[in-house]
């Protein structure tokens, strides 16, 4: 009985760091890092691997729980968050912040360790996103574009890991993810529109689900296809795209674009959830593809 209950305790704890630190979301994060480092290093190093991962998570985590700190009364007001931890009193805020700081402190160190530029990008990313993405969820729609610069530096965070500086392929990696995350960001602002004005969130960009939006979402979802196209092109160092690879990643983009379209002519939530989806397959292709290239080309 005694070990019954301590299980169910074990269980109880593990679900809510889980939901605190949004697994996920966090997951995704680390995949994206651990593509950039396996694009970048020469020798691939399982120690720096599972530094970049372990360390990667503790940053996203740290980051998702700030966040959820600022907005715990927000949270409450939406249907998608109202079951969070700290909406539902499952934890408190000293200890979600005692989390924070733990995960904050390890990550950076964990980072650091692989070297102290990654350590730096990882704090210019938790700071971005808490102390200027979070707050202007609420001010300005113009919070998609901060948010998308902390957004966009994991993909390149894992080069950096892997040969200590920035340079024109790191800076490449960066404006891929960076113009991803507007049309992705967009559709899901466009199907949660309804519970996000619940909370006073301005997340699409004319304010409403109307055709500047849709217009946008378009423009910026080919503007991420082209950027990743560039390393095609022989400019990005060691960057480098095949001709195979050159064409998937075409193919891939077209149908990402198609579904940008898609939204602009339906104007529906379910077309908005369906380019999300696109976006979401759109970025983790990429990452394959770009990855693979490299080795077996």
């Amino acid at each position: 009985m005694a070990i019954s209950k301590i299980q169910t305790q074990n269980t109880s704890i593990v679900k809510i760091f889980t939901e605190i630190t949004k697994m996920r979301l966090s997951v995704s994060v680390v995949f994206s890092s651990l593509a950039g480092y396996f694009l970048g290093a020469e020798t691939v190093h399982l120690k720096t691997v599972l530094l970049l991962a372990i360390g990667g998570y503790c940053m996203v985590g740290a980051s998702n729980v700030y966040n959820q700190i600022v907005e715990k009364d927000l949270d409450a007001l939406m249907e998608r968050t109202k079951n969070r931890p700290l909406p539902t009193q499952k934890i408190t805020v000293k200890t979600a912040l005692s989390i924070a700081i733990l995960l904050t402190v390890t990550g950076i160190v964990l980072l650091y360790v692989i070297n102290p530029v990654t350590a730096m990008f990882g704090a210019i990313c938790i700071f971005m996103y808490v102390s200027l993405y979070t707050p202007l969820k609420t001010k300005t729609p113009l919070s998609v574009f901060v948010g998308a610069f902390p957004g966009a530096i994991p993909f390149m965070l894992g080069w950096v890991a892997a040969t200590g500086h920035f340079g024109i392929e790191a800076g490449t990696l960066f404006l891929i993810q960076f113009f991803w995350q507007f049309p992705h960001f967009w559709a899901i602002a466009w199907f949660l529109d309804e519970d996000y004005k619940k909370a006073g969130f301005k997340m699409l960009p004319n304010g409403k689900k109307d055709t500047g939006t849709a217009v946008q979402t378009i423009l910026y979802s080919i503007w991420t296809v082209l950027a990743s196209l560039i390393p095609a092109l022989g400019m990005t160092g060691r960057l480098y795209l095949s001709t195979l690879g050159t064409v998937l990643m075409g193919l891939v983009g077209l149908g990402f674009i198609y579904f940008a379209i898609r939204l602009y002519k339906q104007k529906t939530n379910t077309s908005a959830r369906q380019l999300m989806l696109a976006s979401v397959s759109y970025i983790t292709l990429l990452q394959i593809i770009y990855v693979a290239d490299k080795f077996l080309r």
